[in-house]
């Protein structure tokens, strides 16, 4: 029984390792370029593309009147917050697009050009969807926040060849989503992507990389970040008797955070998971400051 057991464990443990091999090689980055790989980047890039603009298109703009094209000044509103949103996520898509392509094989300076502006060219598109929605309005803010995301995965890749800021995100649930449910979500996953008083945006810079001593980790980091609270609306404006001057308020946050693109591993699906998880500041205690309540201090900050 003993023997059958063995021969077992030791058949499950070589299937393991090919398997592992197999994954290992798949997310191996290309030395030379591969064109199978890259025309696969290329297709599946431009499948999802095209198949969130339509699902946008008719599940979320539908349902709001047309107009011909326009523009609005929302710089004002949420204390700046969407912008922020618009930074990250051009910033994170650029950095998929590059990885993508450097999987691939592609040189680096297509990496930047065609991977980089991912971000920037996808949030063009829905942006020019705004500009033909009474709802909304196409946001020169925004395309500007936009630009800056790209830029800082740009020109860090052009100045030090790696990305020693990250741009990073963090959310903790508000009491003020139940207020105006419409407005900030319904339930975690909209009030993630709705309720600005509850999410932070983080530029987390990895200390060894500027200071380069065995000293310290490679992996750790130090993160400035960006919130606001007391948000209803867009703009400073009176809501069912809830939304007041004194309420709305800038937050700035000072933490530790890891870095987990430097935690050193020989597997490929470990870095590819750390890669993804990069995108999420890891709670740590937190120092804050706001002009309501000045210097405050979290034991730990989601």
């Amino acid at each position: 029984m003993f023997r059958k057991y063995l021969l077992l464990a030791l058949l499950l443990w070589t299937v393991d390792c090919f398997s592992q091999s197999k994954i290992n090689d798949f997310l191996k980055p290309s030395d030379t370029l591969n064109k199978p790989r890259r025309n696969a980047v290329i297709i599946t890039e431009a499948s999802l593309g095209t198949l969130t603009l339509v699902g946008l298109d008719q599940l979320w703009y539908a349902d709001f009147p047309r107009t011909n094209f326009r523009t609005i000044d929302d710089s004002d509103e949420w204390l700046q917050m969407d912008k922020y949103g618009h930074v990250f996520s051009a910033y994170q898509l650029g950095r998929i697009g590059a990885n993508a392509l450097e999987w691939s094989g592609v040189r680096k300076e297509d990496q930047l050009i065609y991977g980089a502006t991912l971000g920037l060219g996808f949030l063009t598109a829905v942006e020019i969807f705004d500009g033909f929605s009474a709802e909304w309005g196409f946001s020169w803010s925004d395309m500007a926040a936009n630009g800056l995301g790209a830029g800082l995965f740009i020109g860090q890749e052009l100045l030090w060849d790696e990305q020693r800021i990250s741009l990073k995100y963090s959310f903790h649930q508000t009491r003020f989503a139940d207020q105006r449910q419409d407005k900030l979500g319904d339930g975690l996953l909209e009030e993630m992507l709705k309720d600005y008083n509850g999410q932070t945006y983080w530029l987390s810079a990895n200390v060894h990389s500027f200071f380069k001593t065995s000293k310290i980790p490679k992996w750790l980091n130090v993160a400035v970040g960006f919130g606001a609270d007391g948000m209803l609306t867009g703009r400073n404006e009176i809501v069912d008797n809830f939304m007041t001057s004194q309420q709305r308020q800038r937050q700035f946050y000072l933490s530790l955070d890891i870095d987990f693109t430097r935690i050193q591993t020989d597997s490929r699906f470990l870095k590819t998971l750390f890669d993804v998880l990069n995108l999420i500041k890891v709670p740590f205690p937190t120092i804050e400051y706001n002009s309501k309540n000045g210097v405050k201090l979290h034991y730990i900050y989601f």
